[in-house]
């Protein structure tokens, strides 16, 4: 039950994305570079670190290093070949989508989100900790998909009351996926290696998606720099909860 409160803060995260997707655009550049810096951060200073101290008595660095790179290139797949999570570019309507197309858009962003939503649940089985801060992570990068999810829709030729009900799908399905991890717990000597593989999704969200929506048509500098702030921090939060 405390895994399905706390990934409620995916839920509130997707639904203020898709209200300031209406409402703040030209902002969302900073927000989404800070975004991309923290979901980096908890790949590099937490994930990674974690599944090789819980995996090594297990598994050696060539088995760790194949499942980190499993995970980052299944999600190069799945983003550039099965459309999981498109790229909509926030600032450049692409006029004239057909509308099933931004349905089927909004549809697969909600299928990505139910898989954060895993993400967290396995987290709080390796320990609360990272649970937390995979959490974090996860409240930053869903913040997004509600931009996205609105977009697709509103790129399609839909209305806003359209738009609302996959917003909130959306927004529904991280809470689902980590109520999914409620019925079955992953053996202590894989978790490790799950932690592995979602580190490596985190870093090619963070670096094949969220940094290059966030510079598109902006300063670099300024969302650079949010960039590092937003990786600073995860690895002061991770000193901290960790526990140095």
């Amino acid at each position: 039950m405390p895994v399905i409160l706390i990934s409620a803060l995916a839920f509130a995260a997707t639904l203020l994305g898709g209200v300031f997707a209406l409402r703040f655009r030209d902002r969302l550049h900073l927000i989404l570079g800070f975004s991309a810096g923290a979901v980096i951060g908890v790949a590099l200073f937490d994930l990674l670190p974690e599944s090789m101290s819980l995996a090594h008595a297990h598994y050696g660095p060539a088995t760790l290093s194949l499942v980190i790179a499993a995970g980052f290139f299944a999600y190069l797949i799945i983003d550039r070949l099965i459309l999981l999570h498109p790229h909509t570019h926030h600032d450049h309507a692409h006029e004239g989508a057909p509308p099933a197309r931004g349905a089927f858009g909004a549809l697969t962003l909600a299928a990505h989100s139910f898989l954060d939503g895993v993400a967290i649940g396995a987290g709080f089985q390796a320990s609360p900790t990272v649970g937390a801060i995979v959490t974090a992570a996860v409240v930053a990068h869903d913040f997004s998909d509600g931009i996205n999810t609105v977009a697709f829709i509103l790129r399609g030729g839909g209305k806003m009351r359209q738009a609302l009900p996959w917003l909130l799908l959306d927004a529904l399905a991280p809470v689902l996926g980590a109520a999914s991890t409620l019925l079955f717990r992953i053996p202590p000597s894989t978790i490790g290696l799950v932690l592995g593989v979602f580190g490596g999704t985190f870093l090619y969200l963070g670096a094949s998606d969220l940094i290059p929506e966030s510079q598109h048509t902006h300063p670099r500098a300024a969302t650079t720099l949010m960039t590092l702030l937003g990786a600073g921090v995860l690895y002061v939060a991770v000193r901290v909860w960790g526990g140095g």
